[in-house]
């Protein structure tokens, strides 16, 4: 992934979640995507923070943009990798979030681990 590959990927993540399109956040992931995140944990009360598979995904997307309606996102950074990229925003309470993502192949998500500050 180039340096100009991750940053337009990591515009178009940010502009379809501040959106709240769903439709246009589902399009950046696999569909046999697995994320892991604090937040899932907390929001669907399961311990290990894992959701598996797209419509998993899309219920835990639906369920966190109806609690978090003034949800909105800053871009601080983007870091790219060999088929990853780190994205380093900010959300609407001024939480510092880094979002690990392997791509497939065709550059959509296969992969992401979300860490928040403390």
């Amino acid at each position: 992934m180039t340096a100009e590959e991750a940053r337009s990927f990591a515009s178009d993540w940010i502009a379809a979640w501040n959106a709240h399109d769903l439709e246009a956040i589902l399009g950046h992931y696999e569909e046999d995507v697995e994320l892991i995140s604090p937040a899932a944990a907390q929001l669907l009360g399961r311990p290990d923070g894992r959701v598996i598979g797209k419509t998993a995904l899309r219920a835990y997307f639906e369920r966190g943009l109806a609690a978090y309606p003034e949800l909105r996102f800053e871009l601080e950074d983007v870091l790219c990798g060999v088929r990853s990229v780190v994205l380093y925003y900010i959300n609407q309470k001024g939480t510092h979030t880094g979002e690990f993502m392997e791509l497939s192949p065709a550059g959509t998500v296969a992969r992401v681990m979300a860490h928040y500050s403390a």
